[in-house]
């Protein structure tokens, strides 16, 4: 039989049910994974191993007393979570120097309903402070780095959760996806990556999120793992059950179209070009029809976005004492989030519902559009912040303080992922290419497919249907 890491999700989650391998055995064989890898990876900030194998007893001694139809869904399943979201017992470091270190007194909301279905908490994964930014690279734990390439980032904000996926630290991981943050970090670790649609998700978290542009998501190595994880997440939904139907011929809209663009004019690189090239002969040969749409965008967004984008940053409760520890990124826009008039943020939040509705008018004359799922290739690590690493974590000293400049890269390199958060709905990115020329070779590459409301499952089809 394949090593445990090997199997995807949905082979797990059977072995687990029936008993061929103990919740114990899965536990431990995954923390086995992660004490080898990611002192390299840094994927993980915490571990907690002795919790895990606590939890994993009692999920063996649920499955000593129950038949497995009565077991929950996830049953021994082995997850981590994002250094953003409170885990009982454990700190929830919110990858910032700036505030205090302490356990969370409670599960937060993703984390309840996920311990509900089942799943065995690993640890908590690295993120960028306060999941501002499309890397995962802070100033209290080491950088994520990418499995295809160490040198590389695993993106962000969910780059920890993605590394460990790509890895096999992890069969499966919930992110949350409030700008590209599930999207952007399986592009770049060549996973299936889920951002659902606004309200398709009970366990959505959205404090200090006034545009409500966060929302929970599944990072997994295909579509099935991911429709498996979603249907922890919305209990009953059955999206693994949907998997088995080829949807219907679709009518497919390309664009390289971005709202960025105008004010961060970018350039999209070749292997995001092959990437896409390679998605458009995947669907039409599954039957689809893909052509050029003409989508146009307000260029007025990258102002209104930003601004509700960093609100919440700007009313985090950080002692003045402690503000110089964050980051020259965060430290910026915190500053101007707080200089921003009350009525500065409503007129962004208007403007927003008003882009909103043009958007979604125009992509509703397809059934799906299209797009790279980035613009550029994994970039390498501390190439946003342009900082040298010097060691574990990085130096306060060895920050450059250029956060406009970090912004615009970040826009750059993912200019197609934020609108989709603006309009609320849903979209998914699949690992089609790789820069080697064989999957698994050099890095990977992949492509954006967004849906109307509600059609997340329609999304997990098409990604199973090519392949993935």
């Amino acid at each position: 039989m394949a090593e445990l890491h090997e199997l995807g999700a949905v082979e797990l989650r059977d072995l687990l049910r029936r008993g061929a391998v103990s919740a114990g055995e899965a536990a431990a064989h995954f923390l086995a994974r992660i004490a080898d890898r990611n002192p390299l990876l840094g994927s993980f900030v915490t571990v907690t191993g002795e919790q895990a194998m606590a939890g994993a007893r009692e999920a063996d001694a649920l499955h000593s007393r129950s038949s497995a139809g009565d077991l929950p869904l996830l049953h021994g399943m082995p997850v981590a979570f994002k250094d953003l979201t409170d885990v009982a017992g454990v700190v929830t470091t919110h990858g910032s120097a700036a505030v205090d270190h302490k356990p969370a007194p409670a599960d937060g909301q993703l984390v309840a309903v996920l311990k509900a279905a089942g799943v065995v908490s690993l640890g908590k994964t690295q993120v960028p402070e306060f999941g501002l930014t499309a890397y995962s690279e802070n100033r209290i734990a080491p950088p994520s780095r990418n499995p295809h390439a160490p040198s590389r980032s695993s993106g962000g904000s969910s780059g920890g959760s993605a590394a460990a996926v790509a890895a096999g630290l992890l069969p499966v991981a919930p992110g949350t996806d409030g700008g590209g943050s599930v999207r952007i970090p399986a592009a770049a670790c060549g996973l299936v990556g889920l951002k659902p649609g606004r309200g398709a998700m009970p366990a959505a978290e959205s404090q200090g999120d006034p545009a409500r542009l966060v929302v929970p998501g599944p990072l997994a190595r295909s579509a099935a793992d991911a429709a498996l994880l979603m249907d922890a997440m919305v209990p009953g939904a059955g999206y693994l059950a949907a998997l088995g139907p080829d949807p219907r011929k679709l009518r497919i809209g390309l664009t390289l179209e971005s709202p960025w663009a105008g004010t961060f004019p970018f350039t999209v690189e070749q292997e995001a070009l092959d990437a896409l090239h390679t998605g458009v002969e995947l669907l039409a040969r599954a039957g689809h029809v893909v052509a050029e749409a003409p989508v146009r965008y307000d260029n007025r967004y990258p102002d209104a976005f930003t601004t509700t984008w960093t609100a919440g940053v700007g009313s985090a409760r950080i002692s003045p004492t402690r503000e110089a520890l964050l980051a020259p990124l965060t430290r910026t826009f915190r500053r101007r989030a707080q200089q921003r008039s009350p009525a500065k943020l409503q007129e962004a939040l208007a403007f927003l519902r008003r882009f909103e509705h043009d958007t979604v008018t125009q992509y509703a004359q397809w059934d799906l559009m299209l797009m790279p799922a980035l613009a550029q290739t994994p970039r390498p690590v501390g190439w946003f912040t342009g900082t040298v690493h010097g060691g574990d974590r990085w130096p306060a000293a060895q920050w450059p303080g250029d956060a406009d400049g970090d912004y615009r890269k970040q826009c750059e390199y993912a200019p197609w992922s934020s609108m989709v958060n603006v309009c609320g709905l849903p979209a998914i990115t699949i690992p089609v290419h790789w820069t080697g020329g064989a999957p698994g070779q050099g890095l990977p590459m992949g492509i954006q497919l967004v849906g109307p409301a509600g059609s997340e499952s329609l999304l997990l089809q098409v990604a199973h249907q090519i392949g993935f």
